[in-house]
């Protein structure tokens, strides 16, 4: 369990091998793919109004409808891992690319919710591995310590897709329609799997392809539940679903039902949100390398994480924040600063890849890292699905507030499983 909680054992720098531009070109080209599923995961953070009257439904509706994206992509992390165990990374990446400039198109003909249903399904099974991809290159070419440094440089590459779905988007939905970024977003697929053609090696596994498929899935589960990921599961579980719930559903909603911003002003505060998301994956790579206490790195930044939420919903109308200022609601500016920094303390994920990497043996190093995105985006599908008759019961300060309870509870439960046996009694 120690290794699984403490900081790796750094070697001295000098003793690492040369990162070579071409294995750099190609992780970076592979993440265009992250940028990709994170651009149309967020996209009903701005447009769900004008999707759901198009599409003859309700925003709570469409919003639940989402959720299938999120299942999906979950779902398909346990083939995805053994996939990347078994076969060339660029082949897998190739796959996926194909499938999501199929799901995007049928999202831009949608023409009811059933056929939406659909494309959030495809789109979910196609992107589902777009950050795999990169990880399992950085995972078996690189050394534990680069790993850890790449492993961040790749989620704030990959979240800077969030910010093409703020400002640019609101733009493009307002001058364009909706439609039009599940296009656009069609098109750079095409472009990215042309690049991907030409630059990421065809590398295939070193090891033996005599185990069978289902076996190997099976490996997949048992490593999600083993005791030395368990802890790290669970806080996964809780984590990137309360960023991406947020920052992809309920933001947009907050903004301009509950503050009045107009859709281009809700744009760009999402932007800044998004630049904090950017920014807090290298930040956390370098707490942990400065701090070295992982474990008590990740109980702090998510408790504080989850009173931030509480904070939020209290400045929302008729809450005790807002009435404690004698205004109807807290302003925009108020909710710009906790939403950075929100951001900039609940992206954690790099943490938690580096302490699966570091606990893995290198042949199951794939399926050990989709065990861990299956509990990321399980979660995700499981919080949008809750939250969203929560908001149509009582409103989206208890949305913040539920997100807030879950993100405790994990974080609780993570520090506990994650404690380091006693020593022996002399």
């Amino acid at each position: 369990m120690n290794s699984a909680i403490e900081p790796a054992t750094k070697s001295p720098e000098s003793t690492a091998p040369r990162i070579g531009y071409a294995l750099m070109a190609a992780m970076v080209i592979l993440t265009c793919g992250h940028i990709l599923s994170n651009l149309l995961r967020t996209t009903p953070a701005v447009a769900i109004d004008l999707m759901a009257a198009d599409l003859g439904s309700t925003a709570q509706k469409l919003a639940a409808l989402t959720a299938a994206y999120h299942f999906s992509f979950a779902i398909c992390q346990v083939p995805i891992g053994v996939a990347l165990d078994r076969y060339s990374i660029r082949n897998v990446a190739l796959t996926l690319f194909a499938g999501t400039i199929a799901g995007a198109a049928l999202a831009a003909l949608s023409r009811g919710p059933l056929s939406f249903l659909a494309a959030q399904l495809l789109l979910g099974m196609a992107t589902s591995g777009m950050l795999m991809c990169p990880m399992a290159l950085a995972a078996k070419r690189l050394t534990p310590m680069q790993f850890g440094l790449w492993s961040g440089l790749i989620l704030s590459l990959g979240n800077a897709g969030m910010l093409l779905s703020s400002s640019p988007l609101a733009y493009v939905v307002e001058h364009w329609g909706w439609r039009a970024g599940f296009w656009i977003a069609g098109a750079a697929a095409l472009v990215v799997a042309v690049l991907v053609m030409l630059i990421v090696p065809n590398d295939r596994p070193q090891q033996s392809q005599s185990r069978a498929l289902l076996s190997e899935m099976t490996t997949v589960l048992r490593l999600g539940v083993s005791p030395l990921l368990r802890g790290i599961v669970i806080l996964a579980f809780v984590s990137l679903a309360v960023q991406i719930v947020l920052r992809g559903l309920w933001a947009g909603p907050w903004l301009m039902n509950v503050k009045g911003l107009s859709r281009l002003d809700a744009g760009n505060v999402l932007a800044i949100f998004t630049v904090a998301l950017v920014i807090g994956p290298a930040l956390s790579g370098i707490a942990d390398r400065k701090f070295g206490q992982r474990r008590r790195l990740l109980l702090v930044s998510q408790l504080l994480a989850a009173a931030l939420f509480v904070v939020m919903a209290l400045g929302g109308p008729g809450y005790p924040l807002a009435e404690a200022f004698g205004v109807v609601f807290m302003p925009a500016s108020f909710d710009i600063a906790v939403l950075v920094s929100i951001g900039l303390l609940v992206c954690v994920q790099p943490l938690i890849y580096a302490m699966t990497r570091q606990v893995t043996p290198v042949e199951h190093t794939g399926k050990a890292l989709s065990a861990v995105n299956l509990s990321f985006f399980l979660g995700t599908a499981v919080m949008q699905s809750v939250t969203s008759p929560i908001a149509a019961a009582w409103g989206l300060p208890a949305v913040l507030i539920a997100m807030a309870v879950f993100l405790t509870v994990g974080t609780v439960v993570f520090f506990v499983l994650t404690r380091p046996p006693a020593a022996p009694a002399a």
